[in-house]
């Protein structure tokens, strides 16, 4: 199934698959690996940027404990436009709806499958809501596993890290132009209930010569998937500043109330890419492990309480974040990655 002028365009009509390939400028692939036990995450990235002189990928592979990270920019590179799927490289990156493997050298590898996986199907839109029929927006968002296990395993430099029972977290973002000028994200999954998991993302979107900040808030409880960022059903306001985010949300079910909090030093400058360019930057500062604390009300009543202290928390700024590489040489080059 090719994509036709409106997928292109980054749409999909009602009960179409966000995941699936949309030949737009950025496509970004992420999971996020999340084991209690041993206080661990691990977070693979993979986005597929599209550029006069043809296709080419960013990947990157993070872990906490430790503040490991390995990332590169590979040629060639693709999309699965009939399902969730993505390659990159000679075998550098390849990415299936229940495995992913990356391999950026025999000390940073990869290679999961995932099970039990729980998320967004059989429902009219995804996780951005009706945002995901308009054509030409800047930028789009779906987090499509909100929750699952792992069974696999991460070399991580020195370590061999076991991933069997880790939780899972997946999403995609996708736009014609790559990342928004400013941009704040956050995940959390393993509260003191396991069947609970929370994911939002918010940003500048452009329409044209419209501009709007708008967040999305997404949440699993249990079997119930929540929605909220509808700027009139279920408006989100996200209160972002230095290792905080906060977000109040409110629709006529379901409202929710989310604090996040991470020490500004501990962020992990992961790459986001330049699509034109054929380059990233590193733009996305992220703690793997925060504390995020959230209340959800149904109808007024508490259906949910509780914190984790290994939730994902990034805020971006692509505009300042190329400033700062030029000044420190850390402008990234294509590699041809036979790996």
């Amino acid at each position: 199934m090719r994509a036709g002028w409106y997928r292109r365009l980054g749409a999909d009509g009602p009960f179409g698959d966000p995941r699936r390939g949309h030949g737009v400028g950025m496509e970004g692939y992420f999971w996020r690996f999340t084991d209690p036990r041993r206080g661990l995450v691990v977070v693979a990235l993979c986005g597929i940027s599209r550029s006069a002189a043809g296709t080419w990928a960013n990947l990157a592979l993070a872990a906490h404990p430790g503040g490991f990270l390995r990332s590169a920019d590979v040629v060639p590179a693709g999309t699965d436009e009939d399902r969730l799927g993505a390659w990159a490289g000679d075998g550098a990156f390849a990415a299936e709806p229940e495995r992913v493997r990356m391999h950026l050298g025999p000390d940073a590898r990869l290679d999961v499958r995932l099970s039990a996986l729980q998320g967004w199907t059989r429902r009219p839109f995804g996780g951005s809501g009706a945002a995901h029929a308009i054509p030409g927006l800047s930028q789009y968002w779906h987090p499509h596993v909100l929750g699952g296990r792992a069974d696999g395993e991460a070399v991580l430099g020195s370590e061999r890290l076991e991933l069997a029972g880790a939780a899972v977290y997946a999403e995609k973002n996708w736009g014609r132009g790559g990342f928004p000028e400013r941009w704040w994200w956050g995940q959390a999954q393993e509260f003191a209930r396991p069947e609970v998991c929370v994911a939002f993302a918010g940003g500048t979107v452009t329409l044209g010569l419209a501009r709007l900040r708008a967040t999305a808030l997404a949440l699993r409880l249990g079997d119930t998937l929540i929605r909220l960022g509808d700027p009139v059903l279920s408006p989100v306001r996200a209160e972002i500043g230095a290792g905080r985010w906060h977000l109040r949300a409110r629709g006529p079910r379901w409202s929710a109330e989310l604090d996040g909090r991470a020490a500004p030093s501990t962020a992990q400058p992961l790459p986001v890419p330049l699509p034109t360019e054929r380059r990233s930057v590193p733009g996305a500062f992220q703690h793997l492990a925060g504390d995020v604390r959230v209340t959800v009300r149904r109808r007024g009543r508490v259906a949910f309480s509780g914190e984790s202290p290994l939730a994902g928390l990034e805020q971006g700024d692509v505009m300042a974040e190329q400033t700062t590489a030029v000044r420190q040489g850390g402008r990234h080059g294509i590699d041809t990655a036979a790996r």
